[in-house]
């Protein structure tokens, strides 16, 4: 079982137009609302690949219910109710461009963070890895993912962190790692607060910095370039074909479900990239944030080169 957390999941809503207009009224060709957030992509993308699977977050309100009930049945559903309301994300579709307005989400207060963590302890029987993706919602301290990850691995659970700034900041600079970490070249720049190039000796030096001991994995996105990736002491660069893409957005999320994966069937190290990767292209390959088309797996799959660096 692999359980993914989405402490803000959201409302995804998609606006397509004709183009924007500003100060005037727009009519809206097609839209479409969808269960948000980088986790909640994670878990339909697990589901599409064939494994048992958990969603959990904080939700609230009627956006929330929204969320429990238009996930696919076969995710287990093990949300954690807030008081506040789910927030909207909205993106607006137009001139082959994407503008976005996001909320910030509700306010979640000490007590409310409390519980999800004892809920979080509750629900971690019977997994095998845990994701962790996205930002923290309003009133979540910065080490907030931290405390998740210590309980995570007090059980003897894998984990899976996908976030950035202070929140990635914050569990790089405690004591308790997640074994895995999947930043990109820009997260890892606004962290180290210095440029980051794709040259292969830069990033063996940048992922050799104290700051990235005791993590197992740290895999690196490098977008049409593939991805470099560090496993306790050995590096790895991933090769892709090139390919056409329709929607990149949730690429990240595809790939960190298949690194949860790779985790869970303790696939080797080639194997493990690869399947990332490929579901990483997969997603970009379709219109559906979070979304695979399996029938294409294998093709792909044998065009990925890893190779040891």
């Amino acid at each position: 079982m692999i359980l993914t957390v989405t402490l803000n999941p959201s409302i995804d809503i998609s606006y397509q137009l004709e183009d924007l207009a500003i100060d005037t009224v727009n009519r809206v060709i097609d839209v479409r609302k969808t269960p948000g957030g980088k986790g909640l992509n994670v878990a339909r993308v697990l589901n599409d690949l064939g494994e048992s699977v958990s969603a959990s977050g904080c939700i609230g309100g009627e956006l929330g219910d929204f969320i429990v009930h238009h996930l696919p049945e076969t995710i287990e559903k093990r949300f954690f109710k807030i008081a506040g309301d789910t927030r909207n994300c909205i993106a607006i579709l137009h001139d082959g461009k994407q503008t976005e307005i996001l909320e910030q989400g509700p306010l979640v207060d000490p007590d409310e963070a409390d519980g999800f963590v004892n809920h979080f302890k509750y629900i971690l029987d019977g997994v095998d890895v845990v994701t962790m993706s996205g930002s923290l919602p309003a009133g979540m301290p910065d080490d907030y993912y931290g405390r998740l990850i210590r309980l995570a691995n007090a059980f003897g659970k894998k984990t899976v962190l996908d976030c950035s700034g202070n929140a990635l900041k914050s569990v790089l600079e405690g004591d308790d790692k997640p074994t895995v970490i999947k930043p990109n070249r820009d997260e890892l720049a606004q962290l180290l607060e210095r440029e980051v190039s794709k040259d292969v000796d830069d990033l063996k030096a940048v992922l050799n910095q104290p700051l990235f001991a005791g993590i197992e994995w740290i895999i690196v996105s490098l977008g049409a370039d593939g991805a470099f990736a560090k496993h306790y002491d050995t590096f790895y660069k991933v090769d892709i074909p090139k390919i056409e893409v329709l929607n990149p957005v949730g690429s990240g999320d595809s790939t960190v479900a298949g690194i949860a994966s790779g985790l869970a069937n303790h696939e080797d190290d080639q194997a493990l990239l690869t399947k990332a990767n490929v579901l990483g292209m997969l997603n970009a390959q379709e219109k559906t944030t979070g979304h695979v088309n399996m029938a294409n797996y294998d093709n792909l799959y044998q065009k990925l080169v890893v190779r040891e660096v």
